[in-house]
């Protein structure tokens, strides 16, 4: 196989850019979407081919990309559904799962698309939306080492940041606990400038020297002017998609038999923002949350 055909299941927030990358790259993409106009959207917008099944995108491609919300729906899509992806993938294909998902459901979807004598391995990614267009994401892998080499290529077009992290599911555990200490650190910098604020420091000062000082987080230097102080609340990464990856880190805890105090903690207090803030909201809002609790909000640069 040339490696060249690539199926994209999932033109979301980071689909989109991700298969677009790809593109540049020189490589042939076949794009689906649970909303057929979105891929076509993709098609006339950007480029590449949109097939009418799951079946045809599978057959039309060497190595088969799902970028989607959850383990549930990647799970649909690869075998569940009425149309799915194992019925037209080849023997000697590869299936990349990139969704932030469940380990030990991915390793059972391994189990089936080996069935058919392809390969599956999951390569979650971090950096968001912004690092996702101009090709440069982190990306945790899980699998074999043969198939990620031979996958590399592919990879290499959407991140800069490539690490094996283990097996399969090795990739999905690693994200979820990444997120978990994304996402403890970005209450506790909200906290940090509500009480400043309100002893009268400028937020937007404060996260200057956070970002000059041991303070720093990924969250002070790409989050708290961009998407709080600025009232815009809008880095394309849902709340929910957090609390769900919170949920896996803790389950991964469990099933490790690791006291987890903090960090369940932690996704219980993202939990109650979800519920607070309703459906669609941004994973930045969670700010807000904080900000009801201390009867305060925060304004700088922006806002």
């Amino acid at each position: 196989m040339s490696d060249r055909r690539i199926g994209v299941v999932g033109a979301g927030n980071m689909g989109w850019p991700m298969a677009a990358c790809l593109l540049r790259a020189g490589f042939e993409v076949n794009i689906a979407d649970a909303r057929r106009e979105v891929a076509d959207n993709f098609v006339q917008q950007v480029g590449g081919f949109a097939p009418d099944t799951l079946a045809q995108l599978a057959a039309a491609s060497d190595i088969v990309i799902t970028m989607l919300p959850t383990s549930a729906i990647v799970s649909a899509v690869l075998g569940d559904g009425e149309d799915n992806v194992l019925a037209g993938l080849k023997p000697g294909s590869v299936v990349i799962d990139m969704t932030s998902g469940q380990p030990g459901v991915t390793q059972a979807l391994a189990v089936k698309v080996a069935a058919i004598g392809a390969t599956l391995i999951d390569a979650p990614v971090s950096g968001g939306v912004s690092r996702a267009k101009t090709g440069q994401l982190a990306i945790m892998v899980g699998g074999d080492e043969a198939t990620i080499v031979r996958v590399r290529p592919v990879l290499e077009a959407m991140g800069t940041t490539i690490t094996r992290c283990g097996d399969t599911g090795a990739g999905q555990a690693m994200k979820a606990l990444n997120n978990l200490v994304s996402a403890g650190g970005f209450l506790l910098g909200i906290e940090a400038l509500l009480i400043g604020s309100r002893f009268g420091l400028d937020p937007a000062l404060m996260t200057d020297v956070l970002n000059a000082s041991t303070g720093m987080t990924n969250s002070s230097q790409k989050k708290f002017k961009q998407f709080v102080l600025s009232r815009g609340f809008d880095s394309g990464f849902g709340l929910d998609l957090m609390v769900k990856d919170l949920s896996i880190a803790l389950q991964i805890g469990r099933d490790t038999a690791t006291p987890t105090p903090l960090a369940a903690m932690t996704r219980e207090l993202w939990a109650a923002a979800a519920v607070m803030l309703g459906k669609g909201a941004d994973h930045t809002a969670v700010a807000k949350f904080a900000e009801v609790l201390a009867g305060s909000e925060l304004h700088g640069e922006g806002g």
